[in-house]
């Protein structure tokens, strides 16, 4: 029993880093594209423009990179990030995916 137990724990820890590095993509690529996401999201992806823009810095990268496909495909309805992601390629929306999931995202109260 305490095999098993031991077995679960361990399959479940490996599924949910997975899920966390599945997105492929080149973080110094996605730092370079990053450059028109600062004005609003910060260079760092910490500092956004007011508090209405999410930061981007430690979010999980398959989520950023659905919601870029989700902006992009019109699921996700907002007229500055449709506009910004249409020029972008498959692989741009997962090297910025990859860039802002390295950073250290700062957590903490919104002021």
């Amino acid at each position: 029993m305490k095999t098993k137990l031991l077995l679960a724990v361990v399959l479940f820890c490996l599924a949910g880093q997975a899920t966390a590095i599945g997105v492929k993509g080149d973080a110094a690529a996605g730092k370079q594209k990053a450059t028109a996401c600062a004005a609003c999201h910060g260079a760092d992806g910490n500092k956004t423009l007011d508090n209405s823009y999410p930061k981007l810095a430690g979010q999980y990268p398959d989520y950023l990179l659905k919601t870029l496909r989700e902006y992009k495909s019109g699921k996700r309805v907002n007229a500055v990030m449709a506009a910004q992601v249409q020029a972008l390629s498959e692989a741009d929306m997962a090297n910025l995916a990859v860039y802002y999931g390295s950073l250290k995202g700062q957590m903490g109260v919104v002021k």
